[in-house]
């Protein structure tokens, strides 16, 4: 088969677009024929050496994944032979930057319907990151106002659209190229915060602060001011302290996003029932992926990128 690969840590250089073994099944694993392969920002991450994902050289990249049960491992029960199927796959693992791979059965669901089965990759990781953030973390419920920074960002599309299925009143900060898809999205308001200063425009308390962007320790520190007593701020920036305030209450938490499917169904399901949007900007062939982590590494990617297996 083909796949994309890197035999040691580097830059975008390592990236190699090569012929590969095909993987096997191993017990409680399925194979799948890979539609789509979402391109992240940590596979960069890891390709660099820089996230402490122990992998083994030579490594294949990509943690979403969508496509087709193609083998069954021995043990599995909950899928079979040409289910269409949707995961976040293990980070450690070889993974879906390929035309097959091998994952374990119990963090795959049913793809949805609704969307073309390649696009179905760019779901999982970042709508789980979004959900677990809102609602398992910050306990987000109607009627609460929640402040997303960075919204303009593949989690940040999806968490505006789940806190606003949920009730919630929703401020959100963009820049100029991504304020429409942000409102789209169902944000209440806007804030570019390009132009103006997030601290001077949020003039009343929120519930949540939901930091997705690289900020600043310092403007994050002040943000922290905007949040009511007994209030949370929620980050997936783990390379920085969340601040909080123990003399108003007000906690902390980290996002680290797990493989839950139960959570991810009922994405898929609301996915499904046009409840929620899942916005691909490229498809590009498995062959380019190389390309786009330079891309990436040059500040030049904007929005999701979904590999798909180049056409025999």
């Amino acid at each position: 088969m083909k796949a994309v690969r890197f035999h040691q840590f580097g830059g975008p250089e390592v990236i190699r677009y090569e012929d590969a073994d095909q993987p096997v099944a191993a017990e409680g694993q399925v194979r799948i024929r890979v539609a789509g392969s979402a391109f992240n920002p940590a596979d960069a991450g890891i390709r660099g050496g820089t996230l402490p994902f122990p992998v083994t050289l030579p490594h294949v990249p990509g943690y979403d994944v969508s496509g087709t049960v193609d083998a069954v491992g021995d043990g599995v029960t909950n899928l079979h032979v040409g289910d269409a199927v949707v995961g976040f796959i293990p980070m450690g693992a070889d993974g879906s930057a390929a035309e097959y791979v091998v994952a374990p059965a119990d963090v795959l669901v049913k793809a949805p319907s609704r969307i073309d089965l390649a696009d179905a990759a760019a779901l999982p990781s970042v709508a789980l990151t979004a959900w677990q953030g809102l609602f398992d973390l910050a306990g987000l419920s109607e009627g609460q106002r929640l402040l997303i920074t960075g919204a303009g960002g593949a989690v940040g599309g999806y968490a505006v659209q789940l806190a606003k299925r949920a009730g919630a009143y929703v401020i959100a900060t963009a820049s100029p190229r991504s304020r429409d898809a942000v409102t789209a999205a169902g944000a209440d308001e806007v804030i570019d915060h390009t132009t103006s200063s997030v601290l001077g425009s949020v003039t009343e308390p929120v519930d949540v602060l939901f930091n997705l962007a690289p900020i600043s320790p310092e403007e994050f520190g002040a943000l922290v001011d905007r949040v009511r007593d007994g209030g949370i701020v929620v980050a997936t920036t783990a390379w920085m302290t969340t601040p909080g305030d123990e003399t108003r209450g007000v906690r902390t938490a980290g996002v680290f996003v797990r493989a839950d499917v139960d959570e991810l169904s009922q994405i898929v399901s609301l996915v499904d029932s046009g409840e929620l949007t899942v916005n691909v900007a490229q498809r590009v062939s498995l062959s380019e992926l190389p390309a786009i982590h330079a891309k990436a590494a040059a500040g030049e990617l904007r929005g999701k990128i979904v590999a798909v297996p180049d056409a025999d």
